[in-house]
């Protein structure tokens, strides 16, 4: 029982923060909500036009602002208190969906009307990514970063269980657009949540003055700091192949394996999602992300996702998906986490602003990538190229292991 006892306080030791709870208990019901709409825009887009490449496309136009500006978004983060900035971004956000659900309602919905939401998501994510995500540290403290990081993808994930699965009844039952209607009641528990956070308790980041060039400054203090660079990077390239799942799911269910209700989808998601939870409990139960662990779960992360792009059949790709899901939240969380506890306060918001365009960013150019390569041959050969390039940038990440190992102790010694 003790041994039991210290396992749960270990893994759950950002949850004892007031505000962080707020926050988690927020999230929650809005990840579930964002993955309802995820699930939907895909199945509608398929539906509008049966193309791999539209459906790329849409998904694409969704992380393009990150891409071409993410370095602002986190500028943006670093002058300013974050919990304004997330009432603005996550009050956007649900007001988006809900014009996408009457949209889809009134029947005037097309697959521009879809493009145009999906890039008007993707101006909210600019600002909100960076800002939510070095909102952590203002919540529960440095201390807590690495499990409040671990415990928050262990959120977004419980959210990938909760939201496909009853986005697939929800559309058997009631149709599509019930899904965005959802997914824009659901950012109320977040506004709540923070409206409801106690001001006094927060711990905030140093802020900086508005001067030229800051958003080149971060860019540089990434590039010249090798423990950072490499996780990015690392990232980046993953981000690029990997995490097309949105992409690749529903055409391995449909093409694949020839199941053309949202069922096969909405499963397969769901038992990702399953797997992430668990791989983030894992994570959050560590004190701290060394280079090492995070070489391990990429490469992990490639091997297992080469096993699902040759499954046999729909029931053993979904069990496959377990520990995909375990390995790709794991890598994540711990990418996350190193970057947020190396990198100096002032330019945290940049440099979770440079992941996010490493690991949202690259969207715009992997999606329709990925889904010309599943056009132009079958969707298990684009699962396949993204577990081969996952699996090289592990084994690229365990050649810079000794650089990383220095730069993180040079890092701390800077501290």
């Amino acid at each position: 029982m003790n041994a039991t006892k210290r396992f749960t306080t270990r893994t759950f030791a950002a949850l004892k923060v007031r505000n962080f709870r707020l926050y988690f208990i927020g999230q929650l019901v809005s990840f579930s909500g964002s993955w309802m709409q995820s699930v939907a825009q895909g199945w509608l887009v398929l539906q509008l036009t049966g193309s791999s490449v539209d459906l790329g496309f849409a998904i694409a136009l969704q992380y393009l602002p990150m891409l071409i500006v993410g370095s602002y978004g986190g500028v943006v983060a670093d002058r300013h208190l974050k919990r304004p900035i997330l009432y603005l971004t996550q009050s956007a956000a649900g007001m988006l969906a809900l014009i996408l659900g009457i949209l889809v309602s009134t029947n005037h919905v097309n697959v521009y009307s879809v493009y145009v939401i999906a890039f008007g998501l993707g101006i909210v994510n600019l600002f909100d990514v960076p800002a939510r995500q070095a909102f952590v540290q203002e919540m529960v403290g440095r201390d807590l970063i690495a499990n409040a990081v671990s415990l928050n993808g262990v959120l977004m994930n419980s959210g990938r269980v909760i939201g496909p699965a009853i986005a697939a009844g929800t559309i058997a039952l009631f149709g599509i657009a019930t899904c965005f209607y959802a997914n824009a009641v659901s950012y109320i528990a977040v506004l709540i949540a923070l409206r409801m956070m106690r001001s006094k308790d927060f711990n905030p980041l140093r802020t900086v003055i508005r001067e030229k060039g800051q958003m080149f400054k971060g860019i540089k203090y990434v590039a010249t700091t090798l423990l950072l660079r490499n996780t990015i990077v690392s990232v980046a390239l993953i981000g690029l192949f990997g995490f097309n799942f949105t992409v690749t799911l529903p055409l391995l269910s449909t093409q694949t394996f020839h199941d053309q209700s949202a069922t096969g989808y909405g499963l397969l998601m769901g038992a990702m999602g399953i797997g992430a939870v668990l791989g983030g409990l894992f994570v959050a139960h560590r004190q701290k992300p060394t280079p090492k662990l995070l070489a391990i779960l990429a490469t992990s992360f490639g091997v297992v996702m080469g096993v699902v792009s040759i499954s046999p059949s729909l029931l053993f790709a979904e069990i496959a998906m377990v520990p995909l899901g375990a390995f790709s939240i794991a890598f994540v969380s711990t990418a996350n986490a190193t970057l947020q506890l190396n990198s100096s306060e002032e330019m945290r918001g940049r440099v979770m602003s440079l992941h996010g365009t490493a690991f949202l960013g690259t969207t715009p150019i992997g999606a329709p990538l990925v889904g010309l390569i599943v056009g132009l041959t079958n969707p298990r050969i684009g699962v396949a190229t993204g577990a081969a390039v996952t699996f090289l940038a592990g084994l690229w990440l365990f050649i810079q292991l000794p650089a990383s190992r220095q730069s993180q102790s040079e890092l701390r010694d800077a501290r």
